[in-house]
């Protein structure tokens, strides 16, 4: 009960030192419930990087992730009057169950407030380990903010997902468990979200073992910590990718912050494919099956390590979480060779003729062809979007060159989101008539009712003439639309604006150009 009295008033009085976090995590009751979890070697990767790689399994935690650490830390803080009144959070996930799990063992009364889009495997985890679940808002944001006001309602205390001296000490003990199962490690690679994890690692990390570096590692498209070290200050982000939806936050803890800019050796950022290909990594060496942001951590490692010429290190991990959305392994599996770098994707112009598509694969070498689409073009030519493996990016320049030297028009696709995400999938959707279209991306909430706003505010108006939505079981769903208009008809754009929707006109995209529109 003396813990959460002591580090409150040194934080209220003064910043807490590193010395102060080292305390606060010693003295955290964090193995009332937590477990201390394996340090796993991965064989197949550490072959492949040339150095020894460790995953650290908070996997195996009972709520499946790291997050128990710090929910307990605090809650068990708790003095028997603040217990009585019962404990509140928000949260999407991982924070949600680590919360109603301590609550639960302890016999206090917990309320998490969820998004209405969550997903239904985690709002059932939630209420197993007894925790009341009040579904609200279409996002984290408006989630946390009933959350708060509820606070004042119910006079309930609010146990923060982050940003809380006694939730990134009880993060901190993953950094005593490393240091006991290996002290010889050259480097540990953290997942950044709030920055509670990477913030408890760092500072316990540096107050007993300061020759060992601590790597942030955050997606590209929510690389909250990023945007603070560049501004010096934490900062909001305009958007946030949802991908990775564990650590998908839009602005870094205030003490994260200040904990991750003292004590923070280096960051990497790392995109979705990349993360897709950790996540097949852990499965083949160790067999887990991690979600998105468990995954991070050895994407970054991967990439930091081919950056820097590492070789011969120690490193080490942390695969922070297991709670993944079941349907988001399609998308995953989809996309992981690609983040890999062990599959291109072209679009080749091929004689429309007997025999050309037979004389095209013989020059492919013996390649495995990943993926092939036709769509008949005209009279005198075709143009085939093709997917091939291969077994370095080297190998890719090489083929591109093989065909270009053939006499073939080639253009590299493996990068151009558009091509992965939509055009793969509608190969063939050409209008017989030349029509003037504009092409727009969207991403539509998850939500009862979000197409029919869309139907509603542009489908009444222009006609729509191509329309695909690929569900990959996030928050979001991404659309690809495109309707009968000519290029900056104010009345169009007031009309995107009215619907609110995060969109893009993608009408000069060249895939789309090849394969879907007539745009010249």
């Amino acid at each position: 009960m003396t813990q959460k009295t002591s580090v409150q008033t040194e934080q209220n009085n003064k910043e807490l030192t590193g010395a102060d976090y080292l305390k606060a995590t010693l003295c955290a009751a964090v193995y009332d419930i937590a477990q201390v979890t394996p340090l796993e070697e991965m064989e197949k990767i550490s072959a492949r990087v040339d150095n020894q790689v460790f995953v650290k399994r908070e996997d195996r935690q009972l709520v499946h992730s790291f997050k128990i650490r710090g929910a307990q830390a605090m809650i068990a803080s708790l003095t028997e009057e603040e217990r009585k009144r019962g404990v509140i959070a928000a949260s999407a996930g991982n924070h949600a169950q680590g919360v109603a799990l301590s609550a639960s063992k302890l016999g206090i009364n917990s309320l998490i407030v969820m998004p209405l889009t969550t997903a239904d495997i985690k709002v059932e985890a939630v209420k197993s380990f007894g925790g009341e679940v009040l579904l609200y808002g279409a996002n984290f944001d408006e989630a946390k903010a009933k959350a708060i006001e509820l606070v004042k309602e119910q006079n309930r205390v609010f146990i923060p997902p982050f940003d809380h001296p006694l939730v990134i000490a009880g993060q901190g003990s993953i950094a005593m468990e490393l240091l006991q199962q290996n002290p010889k490690l050259d480097r540990i690679f953290v997942p950044v979200g709030g920055g509670g994890l990477a913030a408890g690692v760092a500072v316990i990390i540096k107050q007993i073992m300061p020759s060992i570096k601590v790597i942030a590692v955050e997606p590209t498209d929510s690389a909250c910590l990023k945007a603070a070290l560049e501004a010096g200050k934490p900062v909001d982000l305009n958007r946030v990718g949802l991908f990775a939806e564990g650590v998908a936050v839009k602005r870094i803890g205030d003490e994260t912050f200040r904990l991750c800019q003292q004590y923070i050796d280096d960051i990497v950022t790392v995109d979705s494919d990349e993360i897709c290909a950790a996540v097949k990594d852990l499965f083949d060496d160790v067999r887990a099956i991690a979600e998105p942001s468990g995954a991070v951590a050895l994407a970054g490692l991967k990439k930091y390590v081919a950056q820097h010429n590492i070789h011969g290190e120690k490193l080490a991990h942390i695969l922070s979480g297991a709670n993944l959305n079941f349907h988001s392994l399609r998308y995953i599996s989809e996309r992981c060779e690609l983040g890999e770098k062990r599959e291109a994707l072209l679009a080749v112009t091929i004689p429309e003729q007997k025999g050309s598509f037979l004389s095209f694969c013989q020059l492919l070498g013996g390649r495995s062809v990943t993926e092939f689409n036709y769509r008949y073009h005209d009279e005198k030519s075709a143009c085939i979007f093709v997917g091939v493996h291969i077994s370095k990016p080297s190998e890719k320049e090489a083929l591109i060159h093989e065909l270009r030297t053939a006499g073939y028009q080639v253009v590299d696709l493996t990068d151009d989101e558009m091509a992965k995400l939509h055009v793969r999938y509608m190969i063939g959707g050409k209008p017989c008539n030349a029509i003037k279209e504009q092409v727009y991306s969207f991403e539509f909430p998850e939500s009862q009712g979000a197409l029919l706003k869309f139907l509603k505010t542009l489908g009444t108006n222009w006609n729509i003439s191509m329309f695909h939505y690929r569900s990959h079981g996030t928050d979001y769903g991404r659309v690809l639309a495109a309707f009968e208009v000519e290029g900056n008809n104010l009345e169009f754009g007031k009309h995107l604006a009215e619907l609110g929707y995060d969109c893009h006109n993608e009408t000069a995209d060249p895939s789309l150009k090849m394969f879907l529109t007539n745009q010249p």
